[in-house]
């Protein structure tokens, strides 16, 4: 009896073990059905993978360029003077700026296209050793304006004006060329990248085999005036504005750029 209980608890434990090394049941995943994908806003696949529709379809970018002669020249241009009270750098500096914009005036710029671009008062400082400690030396005041030029041919005689009127104090901080209306030219450009997108499109989908639907989504980059702008600093003395020579100004050109991005629907 006592034979028979122990081959009985041996029979047990062997269909135990068995039982738990088992594998446990597999678990599938069921695809959403087409009704809840559109209302969570995702795609099903027949896998059960499910995709944002966001990445659905085919993805292309184009950018367009053109390029266009400036009409119009930024200047820079002011006054530097320093004292030692502000009252008398800012008397100097009144009286040159107002020389300056007369010029400015006379020559055909309209009060319209003369607007204060820096004002500046800034207290001049110098280390004393002796006294470990800053020392006052006076004061410096700045006043810049940017006109625009209509004129590309009067830019240089403009600013051999100016300088002469402003004298010693006088300062350009750099010049740039853009257009009025740049409006025709980003048509130019528009159209050339909605034409090179719709290529890139067509070859990826012949390459890859794909068939091209409809455009589900177009969107246009940002894009802007472009103003190709000479960065200088230039300081005039008595024996400058005395030159004969005039100022050399070459306008070049400039470039327009727009970017498109498309989208369209695709099959096999």
């Amino acid at each position: 009896m006592k034979k028979t209980v122990i081959i009985l608890a041996a029979i047990m434990l062997i269909t135990l073990s068995f039982a738990g090394c088992a594998p446990a049941p597999a678990v599938v995943y069921q695809p959403a059905s087409p009704a809840t994908g559109m209302a969570a806003g995702v795609a099903s696949s027949s896998t059960g993978i499910i995709v944002s529709q966001q990445s659905l379809g085919l993805w292309v970018d184009g950018l367009g360029k053109t390029t266009g002669a400036p009409d119009v020249v930024l200047l820079t241009i002011g006054v530097e003077s320093q004292q030692k009270t502000v009252a008398a750098a800012q008397k100097l500096a009144s009286e040159a700026m107002n020389a300056v914009i007369q010029v400015l005036k006379s020559n055909g710029i309209a009060d319209k296209d003369i607007q204060t671009s820096q004002f500046n008062i800034q207290q001049v400082t110098r280390w004393d050793d002796k006294q470990s400690t800053y020392i006052v030396d006076g004061y410096k005041v700045s006043n810049m304006v940017t006109a625009k030029i209509r004129d590309i041919a009067k830019a240089g005689p403009i600013i051999d004006a100016a300088a002469a009127a402003g004298g010693d104090l006088t300062r350009v901080n750099g010049i740039g060329f853009t257009v009025d209306d740049p409006t025709p030219y980003y048509k130019i450009a528009r159209e050339k990248a909605v034409q090179y997108a719709m290529e890139k499109a067509k070859q990826i989908s012949q390459v890859s085999g794909v068939r091209l639907g409809k455009v589900l989504y177009i969107s246009e980059g940002a894009n802007y005036a472009p103003v190709l702008r000479e960065n200088y600093s230039m300081k005039f003395s008595a024996m400058d504005a005395a030159a004969p020579a005039p100022t050399p100004i070459s306008a070049g050109e400039l470039e327009f750029q727009v970017t498109v991005q498309m989208v369209y629907e695709i099959g096999q």
